[in-house]
């Protein structure tokens, strides 16, 4: 096993892989002493903000779409609708499966829209002025499957099917 011939600081360095399954195992094993404790907090800790992370992530090409959606209606396709489905849907899960992210989803709103205000500029060529500088929607209406800004659209099928 590599531990026998390298320690776990170096292992951690060298082959992250290696080092997790090697942590995994003292747990298993309860091998307290051994365990690399100092790096295994690193990376619990981490955990938790890639999650905080993934949440904006998926905020922002959201209420990106929901803008494009709502300001460049005349380029709306299938593929707009089928993204704000998937990243409503994908949000929900990521809430359902972490529940404590919930207390967090006003600052990652915040934090999300001025990403979401730069994708919707850089993918419609509308003037920065376009988008209002505080997001216009609250998350009721982000997350409602039935929310589609702007006038509407024959691609958007409301009647529950």
């Amino acid at each position: 096993m590599a531990t026998k011939t390298m320690p776990a600081i170096n292992l951690y360095e060298n082959d992250f892989y290696a080092w997790t399954q090697e942590q995994a195992r003292l747990l298993r094993d309860k091998k307290w002493s051994q365990i690399d404790l100092p790096n295994l907090i690193e990376e619990i800790e981490s955990l938790g903000k890639q999650q905080r992370q993934e949440l904006r992530n998926r905020l922002s090409v959201l209420i990106g779409h929901l803008l494009k959606w709502e300001y460049q209606p005349q380029h709306r396709s299938r593929s707009w609708l089928t993204t704000l489905r998937v990243q409503r849907r994908n949000t929900l899960r990521l809430l359902k499966d972490n529940p404590s992210l919930k207390l967090y989803l006003d600052d990652a709103l915040q934090e999300a829209y001025e990403n979401a205000r730069d994708l919707a500029m850089g993918e419609t060529d509308l003037p920065k002025q376009t988008f209002p500088l505080a997001c216009p929607y609250n998350l009721t209406e982000i997350m409602d499957d039935r929310f589609y800004p702007g006038e509407p659209s024959e691609l958007v099928d409301n009647s529950g099917a």
